[in-house]
């Protein structure tokens, strides 16, 4: 007797994620108002504040799922300092707030990190970006110079107490695509 052919299972479909820091609401509110100053001189997508704590990583919305849920376990809520507005080299990281670099800042990323068993390409520098866009040098220094003098922020302390898994397929630079899918609060200290 024949044995009827097995028809493997399709592999789920796999999706880009990121998990991202959320300032709180007074701040979230504050750096639109400064990136919205910012895109109608120099363009570029609109998108929410936020520091990446695990940058773009291909997962299945399961594993993407079970993996924020495991990282968001015992990691407690943490205070962010901004050194500075700075400029970067790619339409990511075009201009942004340089965050400071804490045990607390840097702890919370490696946590989350080694729960999405994520390779990391170069050291963590934790930021909030302003800015998205491909501009010249000439443009960043406009920019970083327009975004202090729209609201210098230098200094600015928050508490971070939620973060969030985000669906950011890179690929978009319109960012239409991106959504939230959840959030954890962190418990607090």
């Amino acid at each position: 007797m024949a044995t009827p052919e097995t028809i493997p299972e399709p592999e789920p479909e796999k999706h880009v994620y990121s998990v991202w820091a959320e300032p709180p609401e007074d701040v979230r509110d504050r750096m639109k108002k400064l990136m919205s100053g910012l895109r109608s001189e120099f363009g570029g997508p609109e998108f929410e504040p936020h520091i990446t704590v695990v940058g773009a990583i291909s997962l299945t919305p399961d594993d993407a799922l079970k993996k924020f849920r495991s990282a968001c376990e015992g990691l407690k809520a943490y205070n962010a300092t901004v050194d500075r507005v700075a400029t970067g080299t790619f339409f990511y990281q075009c201009v942004y707030l340089l965050i400071h670099p804490t045990p607390e800042v840097m702890e919370t990323s490696d946590l989350c990190i080694s729960q999405f068993d994520y390779n990391r390409s170069s050291p963590y520098m934790p930021h909030l970006s302003l800015l998205y866009g491909d501009l010249t040098d000439e443009e960043k220094k406009k920019a970083q110079e327009r975004a202090k003098a729209l609201d210098d922020v230098s200094g600015l302390n928050f508490q971070i107490s939620r973060l969030a898994l985000y669906k950011t397929d890179t690929e978009d630079k319109t960012l239409k695509c991106w959504e939230k899918i959840t959030d954890c609060i962190l418990s607090s200290n």
